[in-house]
């Protein structure tokens, strides 16, 4: 039952729809059915004063001052805001000469309907691209018949439209994950922005804690006594001298004693060679330089030839070159030490105080020097060559805290200016930044780098050239004819990223780049143009300026029934 009943209601619909096609004059659109339903008079659109019959509509005379009688010729296409006043509307105050239409209407029965500007009906030109139907040729002009190929186009668009959404719909998914991970990124900033913080305050009291440790070291150091000869006074330089040339003698006799034992071997060798050449040669051969060498060789032998070397002899090198830490002949520790000072021996009277009294009769003598040394009365220790090691490492430890602490701070303004940083709606160039995509356009390959760089490279070889370094993110309103492929930026407001400053241009400016985005399913370099000298655009699709979903709005974007 409920069948039958949406069938009829779908009838009447249907019905009455074609009802109002077939009422309204050729070239009217939906939209403006309205302003032709009476069957006797019709009312000027923008002119309601001017009433016209019904008869005057479509008859290639343009009687109202908005064309609105002419939807269907070329009679209005020449109105415009300037056009002169006509007998028609010569007694009419303040009529309005402004085209009321939008253009002729094309049904495109199996595509999508659309209008085709006035001046292009009638023209003798089939515009399939606006009007598949051929209905703006409708008088055949020259015997000019334009088929209807709204199916065959409407098929075609419909397939490329279904691509087209599906591939926004994927990009719709991408730019979810990317302002995911942007919002990722931006957590981790903040997270580290608390965690710096944290480090900063615990760095602050480090900090007055190892100066206040300095501080007491500096104190202590001023009432330590010097007891000894320090390593720059003339007899601890003669003492290190003196170490130093023997160990010196002692490293050049090793040395020689191997150069030596080698020319042994090498003698012994070759004392072995000349007596096995003696006892085997012919006597009976006639040979002079043979037997002078015999000759020489017995007489060598029979010569008296001091040893080289002997065992007590080398166990006496021995000896000598073993180092004095061994030996114990020298201990330059005694040395290094030093001689003992009248100060010294004052101060070696404590060893003869029972323990309990030492430890507090040295603090109180260390207590007055200090005293008398921050009131004047006595010069404090200056031999900074001397310092003592807890000195040192103080004021070491307190350096290394200081550079910490500033390189903590410094990391902590980069991150702040960070979070302020303009990175698009939902912070989602974050995820891209420091990404690069890259085309090959004929002579150059270009490049983009998200929110750092772009740059050109012949590839005739050379070095890159700097199109522009990132400076903000704008937007600019765009009128471009979107292709089959989707692969354009269409008509509306897009996002723009402008890179300023890169290289210098031979008498001209530095390069600059435009970079307009609009919604794809890849991050991919569409189009380049240099618009000026050394100005340059970049047409870029990428998923970050999709909106969600993958949704856009585009006008006549719904099909009719």
């Amino acid at each position: 039952m409920r069948r039958i009943i949406y069938g009829c209601v779908l009838a009447k619909l249907t019905q009455s729809v074609l009802a109002a096609e077939s009422s309204r004059p050729r070239g009217v659109g939906p939209e403006h059915a309205k302003f032709y339903k009476s069957t006797d008079l019709f009312t000027c659109i923008s002119n309601p004063s001017i009433k016209l019959s019904t008869s005057q509509i479509n008859d290639d005379y343009c009687d109202c001052p908005d064309g609105s009688d002419e939807p269907g010729t070329s009679a209005c296409s020449y109105l415009s805001d300037l056009s002169p006043a006509y007998a028609s509307d010569l007694s009419t105050d303040n009529a309005s000469r402004s085209i009321a239409l939008p253009g002729f209407y094309c049904k495109n029965k199996g595509h999508q309907p659309s209008y085709v500007p006035f001046l292009s009906v009638n023209d003798g030109v089939c515009d399939y691209d606006l009007c598949c139907d051929g209905s703006d040729e409708w008088a055949h002009v020259g015997g000019l018949k334009c088929e209807d190929k709204c199916k065959e186009i409407g098929k075609e668009w419909r397939k490329n439209d279904e691509q087209r959404r599906k591939s926004l719909g994927a990009a719709g998914k991408k730019r979810k994950e990317l302002a995911a991970e942007a919002g990722r990124l931006r957590k981790q900033v903040e997270d580290r922005i608390q965690s710096l913080e944290t480090q900063i305050q615990g760095s602050v009291l480090k900090l007055k804690s190892l100066e206040t440790a300095l501080a007491d070291a500096e104190r202590q150091e001023r009432g330590r006594v010097v007891r000894s000869i320090g390593k720059g006074s003339k007899v601890g330089s003669l003492i290190q001298m003196a170490k130093d040339r023997i160990e010196e003698l002692r490293e050049s006799l090793v040395e020689v004693r191997v150069q030596r034992d080698i020319g042994k071997s090498r003698l012994s060798e070759l004392e072995a060679i000349l007596s096995t050449f003696q006892a085997e040669y012919n006597p009976n051969f006639n040979d002079e330089g043979v037997k002078r060498a015999v000759r020489s060789w017995e007489d060598y032998v029979a010569r008296d030839r001091p040893a080289i070397g002997n065992d007590a002899q080398d166990r006496d090198l021995d000896e000598i070159a073993k180092p004095d830490s061994e030996t114990g002949v020298i201990k330059w520790s005694d040395w290094e030490e030093g001689e003992e000072s009248d100060v010294d021996v004052l101060y070696k009277l404590e060893e003869y105080l029972p323990i309990a009294v030492r430890g507090w009769v040295d603090q109180r003598l260390r207590d007055l020097r200090i005293f008398l040394v921050e009131n004047g009365v006595i010069a404090a220790t200056t031999n900074s060559g001397d310092e003592s090691k807890t000195l040192t490492d103080a004021r070491d430890a307190l350096k290394a805290a200081r550079e910490s602490e500033s390189s903590l701070r410094n990391e902590l303004s980069e991150h702040k200016d960070d979070l302020v940083k303009s990175y698009g709606a939902n912070d989602i160039f974050r995820a891209l930044k420091g990404q690069c995509i890259s085309k090959d356009s004929g002579e150059y390959n270009y490049e983009l780098c998200w929110l750092e760089r772009t740059t050109q490279k012949s590839k005739k070889g050379g070095s890159y050239t700097g199109m522009g370094n990132f400076a903000s993110i704008d937007s600019i309103t765009v009128e471009d004819d979107l292709p089959p492929d989707g692969k354009g930026l269409g008509t509306g407001v897009r996002v723009a990223l402008r890179y300023e400053n890169g290289q210098h241009c031979w008498n001209g400016p530095n390069r600059s780049t435009l970079v307009v985005l609009a919604c794809a399913e890849q991050d991919e370099i569409w189009k380049i143009t240099e618009e000026e000298k050394c100005v340059y655009r970049m047409e870029v699709g990428t998923p970050a300026v999709c909106e969600v979903g993958g949704k856009e709005k585009e006008e006549g974007a719904k099909d009719e029934l």
